[in-house]
């Protein structure tokens, strides 16, 4: 280890993080539930990395478990429009309680995007979007479902360039829910499918889809469409702008439980034409948002028939659209301990660092 050495720099004078000699810090990128996020100027590889470091990783053993979750899945991905793990600092012992992770600098996200006064036209957000289904086709094909996007989940830079990042949430294709936290998930629950509430253990890749139809929405109106106070209301809203579905589109809930008499319950509304909720937008765009935005999962436009629809229009799909190897999900079965989260981090870092494995 003692090639490994490093310096505490101050960040907004308070968060202590210890570095590599080689990283000059530029400023604080934010901060969020999992810890601060700093951009550092790399001087050995002549490049922008940003710092992620997350202070007592372990004090709650599920977000240990997605933390562990999502370093594993970024070790796995490689694709321009997913976030990179560049490296993951050596613990200073195996029994540690902060994790630093280094990937691609990117200046903003899509959420500061939206609200911000900058003009975005037709074409920015298509631009957008059509990453975004680059990077879920390829995750898709890994078995893996995001499960939390968001435009504050989808980091962009000046060229709009874009990258999917925080996937603590995600599962593989199929898998049982076993993460009580989803249905009421602490942050939002704007860009939740109508059958993570409704029917929890009977969603696949397609709750994606239902959250690209909302970002979608939200670039090109700049406010978001479903504002749910909690999850119930969430239903409530969807039903209210797209109208009550029909009985042919509910045969994805079961007959006789709580769901199906809860949707009796809500007002019976009309909905609203998408050319009415998006104005000023051409008709293949509204098209497309109504597909990804169909209350019957099983009748929602898949990934690959987005990269199809005349909005996406991708010259490379499918011939030469990248696609991933699967992920086995046998190391996301578990039970965590603070011990075991620990020594599975450590790993994570020995890939890195192989010098810390002997």
């Amino acid at each position: 280890m003692a090639e490994w050495k490093t310096k505490e720099v101050l960040i907004d004078g308070k968060i202590s993080y210890e570095v590599p000699e080689h990283l000059e810090l530029i400023k604080k990128v934010g901060s969020g539930a999992y810890g601060c996020v700093a951009s550092f100027q790399d001087n050995k590889l002549n490049t922008k990395v940003a710092v992620k470091k997350i202070t007592n990783a372990f004090a709650d053993l599920i977000d240990g478990k997605r933390i562990l979750r999502e370093l594993k899945l970024l070790s796995h991905f490689k694709h321009d429009n997913i976030i990179q793990i560049m490296d993951i600092y050596p613990p200073p012992s195996r029994d540690f309680d902060d994790i630093y992770i280094v990937t691609d600098l990117m200046e903003t996200d899509l959420h500061r995007v939206i609200y911000s006064k900058q003009s975005l036209t037709e074409e920015h957000a298509q631009y957008f979007i059509y990453q975004l289904l680059r990077g879920l086709y390829y995750l898709h094909s890994c078995n893996v479902v995001h499960r939390d996007l968001k435009p504050s989940n989808l980091l962009v830079n000046k060229n709009c360039d874009l990258k999917i990042c925080d996937f603590g949430l995600a599962r593989g294709m199929g898998e049982d829910e076993d993460d009580p936290g989803l249905t009421d998930y602490v942050v939002t629950r704007w860009y939740r499918a109508p059958e993570v509430v409704l029917a929890a253990s009977a969603y696949s890749e397609k709750i994606d889809l239902w959250s690209v139809g909302c970002i979608l929405f939200e670039v090109l109106a700049r406010k978001p469409l479903f504002t749910g106070k909690d999850h119930l209301d969430q239903i409530r809203k969807i039903i209210e702008k797209l109208g009550t579905p029909q009985e042919k589109d509910l045969g994805w809930i079961p007959e006789k439980g709580p769901s199906r008499k809860f949707l009796a319950k809500c007002p019976h509304s009309a909905g609203v034409k998408m050319s009415e909720m998006l104005p000023n937008v051409s008709e293949p765009t509204t098209d497309f948002v109504s597909k990804l935005l169909t209350f019957d999962p099983t009748k929602r436009i898949s990934v690959k028939d987005s990269m199809m629809h005349p909005y996406i229009r991708d010259p490379d799909y499918p011939d030469e659209e990248p696609t991933g190897t699967r992920v086995d999900w046998k190391w996301d079965a578990f039970e965590p301990t603070k011990a075991l989260l620990q020594k599975y981090v450590y790993e994570e870092a020995g890939k890195f660092h192989p010098e810390i494995c002997k």
